[in-house]
C-alpha cells in the first residue's frame, strides 16, 4: 500500500465516524432550548458574576473592559509586527553583505590564478 491509500482511508474512516457521531448526537441537541442553555448553565455569566463582585470593578463597564483589552492586543501585535519587520531587515542587510563578500572571494580566485602562456 503507499501512503495515499493509506491517507484516503484514514481521511474517509474519520468522517464516517463524524457522520456517525453527529447522527447520535441530533436528538439530544435539538431537545436543548437555546436561552435556557447560554442563561443558566453556561461559564460565562458565572464568570461575569465573579468579576463583578470583586472590589473596583463594579464601575467598570463591560464595553469599556474590551475596550482595553482589544487596544491592549493591537498594541501587542504591533510590537511583534515591528520586532518582525527589525528581523526581516537584519536577515536581509546580512544576506547582502554575505552577496558582497562572495563576489570578492570569486575575484580573487580569478586574480590569484597564475596565467598559463
Amino acid at each position: 500500500m503507499n501512503f495515499e491509500t493509506i491517507s484516503l482511508a484514514v481521511l474517509v474512516i474519520s468522517f464516517l465516524g463524524l457522520v456517525i457521531f453527529i447522527y447520535r448526537k441530533i436528538p439530544v441537541l435539538a431537545n436543548l432550548s437555546l436561552e435556557n442553555a447560554a442563561a443558566e448553565n453556561g461559564i460565562f455569566p458565572r464568570i461575569k458574576n465573579r468579576v463583578k463582585n470583586l472590589p473596583g470593578v463594579k464601575s467598570l463597564s463591560g464595553e469599556v473592559f474590551l475596550q482595553k483589552i482589544v487596544s491592549q492586543a493591537r498594541v501587542l501585535s504591533l510590537k511583534a509586527d515591528h520586532k518582525t519587520a527589525n528581523w526581516l531587515k537584519a536577515l536581509r542587510q546580512k544576506t547582502q553583505k554575505k552577496k558582497l563578500e562572495d563576489d570578492n572571494y570569486w575575484q580573487e580566485i580569478k586574480n590569484s590564478k597564475d596565467p598559463k602562456n
